[in-house]
């Protein structure tokens, strides 16, 4: 099995190589055919695996030995359990469909083999990372999605908001990998390995110690460095702000990015960490806080949104926010099980939003759509299928997977619970409601596309409107979007194994103080017990008048919206601003760092270095040379006055002696 361990990873990686390489060579048809093979070939081994791990084997070893220093063992190695077995099928099966779809979506790209190769290798860093069994292939799989992400949030390089967008990114994450990396090393320097199992075991004695600089309990401070990784990387509140800007890239990795891989690196890699977490309360307590806040603050924002993508970004962010609250609820499975199931819809309505802009000529504004079902069938039904399971509604995938957080988040006994429980249900409502806003905005009522006097789009055209009738997308676009359509339906059907039976075995930890699970387990009656229970629950009711709320703005009175913004223009306007934060990061931190800069660039380019050391050297020598040259005019009677000068100045030193 060890073959097919490392085939996993490493196709994908082989693809990316030739397609980015060889890519001129190649050509269009060879770069997409051996990145897809590749990420094909990586699928059928997670599914292979994935039997194997069912049937109870799993695999924990070292593959290559890097270095020692000082006794620490820096490795590479694969930790496969149901866990990771679980993430490899989503991460392959997500990315396989976005593969085939960019097919359709970048066919006329002259960038078409170098996103490809871009892709692949995005995989290869996913996979890396969510096999790792050490904190030093982590890192490496954590940074290298990262700076994968970088080159393709700025994909169309020539574009000033690409390359903005990219760079936010990158430096956000940075902040939040500080953090991750100051985890990391108070783990190396008091357990003495990264080794996972070798941490894990030392749990009791980690959370028995004292941080030496902060004074605070030394399990604390390692959880939240660790989470701070997190809400970098899985875009947390107050590191959110990057990600809504990411859309300026291609659509296809948008979903790839932000549906499956990317952002969901940092709530596996918790769960992951689930022994250390489960020894401290105050950790779980600041992550259930975050996740609350992230995931009611950022679906506020999505109500207001007008660029389709946009809409779908802010649903991520609060999609984020539930897994992260049950992660500090002890509910880790509940966690992941959400961000299986998130990942198919939340991919659906990505690669949906990218099939309207195709349609719509590179138009991503929802003022300027309206009446687009007819046109495009099928892309209205897997967007309403991803919109229905987004708001979590029944029987679709979201309604157990968010359901089950809720109530979790309900029975956990960690201080501000009471306060996650009552922004998860008030998220409810919002989802719900921005949710179908997307559907009846863009598909229903008034075709507005027919005036539109200009666009702005994924390829940055604009200023050139367009009047020829939409249609529906290419079958290598909509193929993808049927074939993820059906987990966004039936993937929350798994939710009695995968939550109460026992599914992740050994892979998750939870401390025996923490019975929210365990409680769920007893009223857990199966699929359909729950489905029926779930009409009357207050999340259905709330996410019903969510949608309610949408179809009545939207569909019967489409003049309300403009007059309720009108009349709450300071919520709107705050909404529109997204807190301030873009423009308090932009005054504080980005406004400091260019006064940093132009501090060195005046005291330390042009003062000291053009001033002092270039310049003043040679005006040294200049002035230098110029006295000289006084000495050297060529006029004899300079010459002898010179010479008596010097014999009366050595007579005075020679008469002073004597």
């Amino acid at each position: 099995m060890k073959t097919l361990y490392l085939i996993i990873p490493f196709a994908p990686l082989v693809g990316a190589i030739v397609a980015g390489l060889f890519g001129k060579a190649i050509g269009r048809a060879g770069a997409h055919w051996v990145t897809i093979v590749g990420v094909a070939v990586s699928l059928v081994c997670s599914v292979l695996v994935m039997q194997d791990v069912l049937a109870g084997n799993t695999f924990n070893g070292t593959l290559y030995t890097w270095m020692e220093a000082g006794g620490l063992k820096l490795e590479i190695g694969f930790l496969v359990d149901r866990l990771t077995a679980v993430m490899m099928i989503v991460v392959t099966f997500v990315s396989l469909m976005v593969h085939i779809y960019t097919i359709g979506y970048m066919a006329e790209d002259p960038g078409y083999q170098r996103f490809f190769s871009y892709i692949s290798l995005f995989t290869f860093s996913m996979l890396m990372l969510v096999m790792a069994n050490n904190f030093l292939q982590l890192f490496f799989g954590w940074e290298a999605v990262g700076l994968v992400s970088y080159l393709l949030i700025g994909f169309w390089y020539t574009r000033p908001t690409a390359i903005y967008a990219n760079l936010k990114a990158f430096l956000v994450n940075r902040v939040g990998d500080f953090g991750f990396l100051m985890g990391i090393g108070l783990i190396a320097a008091y357990a003495g390995s990264l080794d996972y199992a070798t941490v894990f075991a030392k749990g009791n004695d980690l959370a028995a110690l004292t941080e030496t600089v902060t004074g605070w309990p030394l399990i604390t401070a390692v959880c939240i460095g660790l989470f701070i990784g997190a809400m970098g990387k899985s875009a947390q509140f107050p590191l959110h702000v990057w990600l809504p800007d990411s859309m300026e890239g291609p659509t296809p990795i948008s979903a790839l990015i932000h549906a499956a891989t990317m952002v969901t690196a940092g709530i596996f890699m918790v769960s992951r960490m689930s022994p250390l977490f489960e020894l401290s309360d105050t950790a779980l307590s600041f992550v259930i806080v975050i996740g609350a806040i992230t995931a009611l603050f950022m679906a506020l924002i999505a109500i207001v949104q007008t660029d389709i993508k946009r809409v779908v970004a802010y649903s991520t962010l609060s999609q984020l926010g539930y897994m992260t609250a049950a992660l500090g609820a002890s509910a880790y499975s509940a966690a992941i099980f959400h961000l299986m199931t998130h990942a198919f819809f939340k991919a659906v309505l990505f690669l949906g939003a990218g099939s309207v802009i195709i349609a719509m000529h590179h138009e991503q504004d929802m003022r300027r759509m309206g009446g687009l079902r007819k046109y495009m069938p099928i892309t209205y039904l897997t967007v309403l299928i991803g919109a229905i399971a987004n708001a979590g509604l029944p029987p679709f995938a979201g309604f157990f997977s968010k359901d089950s957080i809720i109530e979790a988040v309900q029975l956990a006994n960690i201080p501000g619970a009471t306060f996650a429980y009552f922004a998860l249900l008030a998220g409810v409502f919002v989802g719900g409601f921005y949710s179908f806003r997307l559907v009846f905005f863009a598909f229903h009522g008034k075709e507005r596309f027919r005036h539109a006097g200009g666009h702005h789009g994924d390829h940055g055209d604009h200023g050139h409107g367009h009047h020829a009738e939409p249609h529906e997308s290419p079958k290598v676009v909509t193929i993808p979007l049927i074939l993820l359509a059906i987990p966004a339906i039936a993937a929350g059907w798994v939710i009695g194994p995968m939550l109460f039976g026992g599914y992740f075995g050994e892979a998750i930890f939870i401390g025996g103080n923490h019975h929210a699970i365990a409680h769920m387990q007893e009223e857990f009656h199966g699929v359909i017990p729950m489905i029926l229970h779930g009409l009357t629950a207050l999340p259905f009711w709330l996410a019903v008048s969510g949608a309610g709320t949408a179809w009545f703005l939207y569909i019967k009175r489409p003049d309300l919206p403009a007059v309720i913004k009108k009349k709450f223009a300071t919520v709107a306007m705050i909404l529109e601003e997204k807190y301030g934060f873009d423009r308090f990061n932009d005054w504080f931190l980005a406004g400091g760092a260019r006064m940093v800069g132009r501090g060195l660039w005046k005291a330390g380019d042009q003062g000291l270095i053009d001033g002092i050391a270039v310049n003043g050297s040679a005006k040294t020598i200049g002035r230098f040379a110029g006295a000289v040259r006084l000495l050297q005019s060529g006029h004899i009677y300079q010459y002898a006055f010179s010479m008596i000068l010097g014999l009366f100045v050595l007579m005075t030193l020679w008469l002073g002696r004597s």
